[in-house]
């Protein structure tokens, strides 16, 4: 099968490769409907290149000379939310010194992005929904409601089906911004695309170098399920191009990728859980989470927001999580 790799060039600094069957199907849907002003949702696990698929649509459709506006709706609390996306008069509230433009207002003529649609509390949704019927925004404080024309392009991590099932993401909402669905499917599915994103990754972050790799390590890349996908594999070929030399070996990958095992590699970093036999199910989840949450925090230098992002929580439900467990982060 030949292997689809689109390159912007000049344009942006953005590569899609896809040798995997499914995935080439995904961009021929893509390619029929970029052309339209139709919502597209994109699901997917964290990391599978969301944010790469809509600024391909961006990129390729008519409005790709016009403003691409992206935000990850899990990173603000929701009394910033809706300033963010609406903007604010000046007054509106103590702090609001000066009229403020929204992002939907910024992406006017052009797309917007909105990255963890699933993570919006029901109060923005509601005014979210409003928003995109009447193609109007209205700032706070504001009297005067302003026209826009953008093309919405939405991400989930769940499947939002259920989260209307429980009642905590609105059903018309849904309908509204599920018009093309695209469903990203993980990196373990699609093991064929590993060889060129490597290849991809050694020439992006070590072009100086002839890497190779040897026939025990591809082999290993394969096996390993990627937990973190496509963002965890660019991140692992980009630490080995540091101090790979000549050729990339076992000994060059960390250890998760040599076991092929995440869940026995958390279980060995974390000796309690890999050496107490006596822990029960609950202890051993517990002990493993706290472990979780302390590597996240420690890898992201105690930022809260790309902690969360990397374990594929929202930021409040990662706070949750620190203060169940007595960890404070930094930031």
């Amino acid at each position: 099968m030949n292997l689809v790799k689109i390159d912007y060039g000049n344009l942006k600094s953005l590569t899609l490769i896809a040798k995997n069957d499914r995935m080439r199907d995904i961009l021929s849907r893509i390619d029929r409907i970029v052309a339209s002003d139709s919502s597209v949702l994109l699901i997917g696990e964290t990391g599978v290149g969301k944010e790469i698929f809509a600024e391909y649509i961006h990129n390729t459709s008519p409005r790709s000379q016009r403003p691409f506006v992206k935000i990850s709706l899990s990173a603000l609390p929701a009394d910033l939310l809706e300033s963010e996306l609406f903007g604010h008069e000046k007054g509106a509230y103590t702090s609001a010194l000066n009229d403020k433009k929204g992002l939907f207002e910024i992406a006017n003529t052009g797309s917007i992005f909105l990255d963890d649609i699933d993570d919006v509390p029901l109060s923005i949704q509601s005014k979210l929904l409003r928003v995109l019927e009447s193609r109007e925004i209205m700032r706070i404080g504001g009297t005067t409601p302003i026209p826009i024309d953008v093309r919405l392009i939405t991400a989930s991590k769940v499947d939002l089906k259920l989260l209307v099932e429980r009642e905590i993401f609105r059903a018309d909402l849904f309908y509204r911004i599920n018009v093309v669905p695209i469903d990203i499917p993980p990196l373990r599915e699609r093991s064929d695309d590993v060889p060129p994103l490597i290849e991809h990754f050694i020439k992006k972050y070590a072009p100086e170098k002839d890497l190779t790799v040897s026939h025990d390590a591809f082999k290993a890349f394969i096996s390993y399920s990627w937990p973190g996908n496509v963002r965890e594999l660019k991140n692992v070929i980009q630490r080995i191009c540091l101090f790979a030399e000549n050729e990339i070996t076992l000994d060059d990958l960390p250890q998760e990728v040599k076991t092929g095992n995440p869940v026995d590699f958390l279980l060995k970093a974390c000796n309690k859980c890999y050496l107490e036999d006596s822990m029960s199910l609950d202890q051993i989840v517990k002990c493993l989470e706290h472990n979780l949450l302390s590597t996240a925090l420690a890898k992201s230098n105690g930022n809260q927001s790309q902690a969360a992002k990397t374990l594929g929580l929202s930021l409040s439900t990662f706070r949750d999580k620190l203060k169940k467990h007595n960890l404070n982060g930094q930031k």
